[in-house]
């Protein structure tokens, strides 16, 4: 019924206990998992896990964060969407936050090789046709304009895809809605800070919602703070449900058939 968007099961903290999450999965009835790739030193071990799960499929890119890993090039990018099960292009996107702390200090102009490599991305999404998982944090006006810039308008040959973990404003969900992407919803919509997302939350349409848990990290109330898995991503259907006026059956069944739309290689 549930399908979680969006979760990292290759981490060593999920990994050792996955017997135990698949099961816990099953009595949540969360019944698709796409495991995200954010290194290409980490490629193979996702795509091991969507190929030795029916309901698991994986993505290949490099996220906007890391450094000191391999550098994405297109050939590689598309090796990797080659294989069975890969199913998207990201974990990709831009990351500004806490720029002076966390890079040295460093400037929005230092930060051309995250633009550069975010533009390889969105290459190999448009040459396999084959979808984006943006990742965006005090960084959306660039990442919109990179996105324009390189085609991803929503009209054709757009690649498309969703900006996950979504926690910015109503003006940049306006603005991914408009270039056809999705807008995906964490646990972080739970947190009683969260008021102006809950807001976005009433706002995406329908047909353009996914829900995820972003696992490890950001579990919802009530396990905020705790290790977060794809068996707790029914609460964040249910806090949407009472948003939405609906209910988290029918969210977790709207955000699936979404999945598989966006996802359309999941059928095959």
């Amino acid at each position: 019924m549930y399908t979680d968007s969006h979760c990292h099961l290759n981490f060593p903290e999920l990994m050792g206990q996955l017997d135990v999450i698949r099961q816990a999965m099953h009595d949540a009835q969360v019944t698709r998992a796409l495991c995200i790739c954010t290194t290409l030193e980490d490629f193979d071990e996702v795509h091991q896990l969507a190929m030795a799960h029916d309901n698991m499929w994986a993505t290949v890119g490099v996220h906007p964060d890391n450094e000191g890993v391999q550098e994405p090039q297109l050939h590689d990018l598309l090796a990797g969407a080659a294989r069975p099960k890969v199913v998207a292009i990201g974990e990709t996107g831009l990351d500004y936050y806490q720029m002076e702390e966390r890079k040295g200090g460093r400037s929005v102009a230092d930060m051309e090789w995250q633009r550069d490599r975010f533009r390889t991305h969105i290459r190999a999404a448009r040459q396999t046709q084959l979808p984006l998982v943006i990742h965006t944090r005090q960084a959306s006006d660039d990442t919109v304009a990179i996105l324009k810039e390189e085609g991803e308008t929503g009209g054709a040959g757009s690649a498309g895809g969703v900006f996950h973990c979504f926690t910015e404003s109503l003006s940049v969900a306006r603005a991914a809605l408009d270039l056809g992407f999705y807008i995906s919803l964490s646990g972080i919509l739970t947190f009683k800070s969260a008021a102006d997302l809950r807001e976005v939350a009433k706002f995406v349409p329908d047909d353009r919602l996914l829900i995820e848990t972003d696992s490890p990290y950001l579990a919802p109330v009530p396990y905020r703070g705790k290790l977060n898995n794809p068996s707790y991503v029914p609460l964040v259907a249910q806090l949407l449900a009472e948003l939405r006026g609906s209910s988290s059956e029918a969210i977790g069944h709207l955000t699936t058939q979404n999945f598989l739309k966006l996802f359309s290689k999941t059928a095959a």
